[in-house]
């Protein structure tokens, strides 16, 4: 059996740590179909083609693909507050600014980077711009790969950036930004990305999806438990980057875990509604369309390791 999996470029996505691993395959007990994708609602079209069994994503994309009618389903976590907001040096991070609201008010008149419309980033900026009242004062610029908004950065085309702890990282050594908002301030708890399964690949091989979801808790412990030996496997596996820059992704938002909690869900449900407000999906979804809880329950049946609120939802 193959078992076809998408995911991002993220460093902090257990992926790259079981695409490092010789014994991954043997492990889950089938050969596995890794495919890179540059976005999340890339992968939402490729599960509306049937092209994908599992998928690293964040909840945004995957709700604007469920609220259409996209057959999948989120089955496990993998971290929250992965969103930052960088700026050129000269404008107001926190604490000066005051508050996150107080950096967003710089926004005005300027120009904004951020990948593809959609994507957890995406949601989140636009947001923010509504909630001050922003959204017609600020030029956005969506971004299909986040090395486009780096270049865009070193060419002086953009002022500020929404993106990735990585996208942070690589703006502040190449282009001068300056982390301007930390994830934790910007929306608490938001879930950065999920395991998303489509609901006829659960159906059939629920046993595969739970050995996955085994193998994805193992790789998340090893990012909390040991961030500066897998930031070394991850830059050999990478190639491209030094495992310094790796180590400084993971700091930036190190909150890693399989776990559905309390939290991430409550944040998710908060999502969609901002979602069905902001015109990205036409009506609500529920929380059972979004979750199914029952096998992350068996591998990870303890409280979660996020370092936030503790609690669950059943």
């Amino acid at each position: 059996m193959q078992v076809r999996i998408g995911h991002l470029s993220t460093f902090y996505h257990t992926a790259v740590l079981l695409m490092a691993g010789n014994d991954t395959g043997m492990r889950l007990g089938a050969d596995i179909g890794w495919r890179l994708f540059g976005t999340g609602p890339a992968i939402i079209e490729a599960f509306e083609k049937s092209e994908l069994d599992l998928a690293y994503i964040g909840l945004p994309p995957a709700i604007i693909g469920i609220a259409r009618g996209v057959p999948v389903v989120c089955v496990a976590g993998g971290h929250i507050e992965g969103t930052v907001i960088s700026g050129r040096a000269g404008f107001a991070g926190m604490p000066e600014a005051g508050d996150p609201a107080g950096v967003v008010a710089q926004f005005s008149g300027h120009v904004i980077g951020v990948p593809g419309r959609g994507s957890i980033h995406d949601v989140i900026l636009t947001e923010l711009l509504d909630r001050q009242g922003l959204t017609t004062a600020v030029e956005v610029v969506n971004f299909a790969w986040a090395d486009q908004a780096t270049e865009a950065a070193v060419k002086g085309t953009i002022d500020f950036a929404v993106g990735t702890p990585a996208l942070a990282v690589a703006l502040r050594r190449y282009a001068g930004f300056r982390t301007l908002c930390p994830p934790s301030l910007i929306w608490p708890e938001n879930p950065s990305y999920g395991i998303l399964a489509s609901r006829a690949f659960l159906e059939k091989a629920p046993q595969a999806v739970l050995s996955f979801l085994s193998l994805h808790e193992d790789a998340a412990a090893f990012l909390r438990s040991d961030p500066r030996e897998a930031a070394a496997v991850i830059a050999r596996y990478v190639g491209f980057v030094d495992s310094d820059f790796v180590l400084e992704t993971l700091r930036v938002s190190p909150k890693y875990c399989a776990d559905l909690s309390a939290g991430y869900i409550r944040a998710t449900m908060e999502f969609a509604g901002c979602l069905k407000r902001l015109g990205y999906i036409s009506r609500e979804v529920a929380r059972d369309e979004i979750f199914d809880t029952s096998l992350i329950r068996t591998v990870h049946p303890e409280g979660d390791h996020y370092g936030a609120v503790p609690g669950r939802v059943s």
